[in-house]
This record gives C-alpha cells, structure tokens and sequence, in this order.
C-alpha cells in the first residue's frame, strides 16, 4: 500500500493545517483562488524567496491536496483544489461556529430570563 493509502482523516486534517500555517503558502492558494497560473508563474510572484523555496512550499500544497497540477505543452499548470479546505470548514469550522452560537444564545436566555 502506498503512503496516501495509508492516510487516515486526521492525517489529512494535519497536513491542511500544515500548509496553511505558512502565510507563503496562504499568498499562493490566494494566487491560485483567481486562476490557474503556471509553476514558473507562480514562483515569479515571490521574489522574496527563491525558486527551489518555492517548489518547496508548492510541495507541501501538494501533500495537502490542496493544489492540483497537470501538465500543458511543456508548462505545469497549478489550480487550487479546495476539497480539503471545505473539508476543514465542515468538520471544525462549522461544528465550532454552531456551539458558539448555542452558547450565545443561552447565554443571551440567560441575561433575559431574571
């Protein structure tokens, strides 16, 4: 079996929180929230950080499985893949919103009832 088969829920929950920690990362999923851009063109859009950094992070994106990449001609296009972010949204985001919204709205009965 290889690694991805081995990959639990958790596991794949980790390495979104991974990616995500970095604001490099954050900036190039922006990017690739617009458009699709190519490898080169992405790595172009950090002149702070060098290309093989670049790749780098662009590897750890990939891990995640929030960046998709297929090859055009000689070029390697990146999109955004935004399952595992709906993902993250559905198991921690909106579960968290929802029970601080019913603390809320107890606390707000409790404020009215004397």
């Amino acid at each position: 079996m290889s690694d991805a088969e081995h990959k639990g829920p958790l596991e794949d929950d980790d390495r979104v929180f991974k990616a995500l920690a970095s604001p490099i990362r954050r900036r190039m999923l922006d990017l690739l929230k617009e458009s699709p851009r190519s490898t080169g063109a992405l790595c172009d859009a950090f002149p702070e950080i060098d290309r093989t950094t670049a790749l780098q992070h662009l590897r750890v994106l990939e891990a995640a499985e929030l960046v998709a990449g297929r090859r055009v001609g000689r070029e390697r296009r990146l999109s955004l893949a935004p399952l595992p972010i709906k993902r993250i949204h559905d198991r921690w985001i909106s579960e968290y919103t929802r029970a601080a919204v019913d603390l809320l709205a107890r606390l707000d009965a409790d404020a009215r009832d004397p």
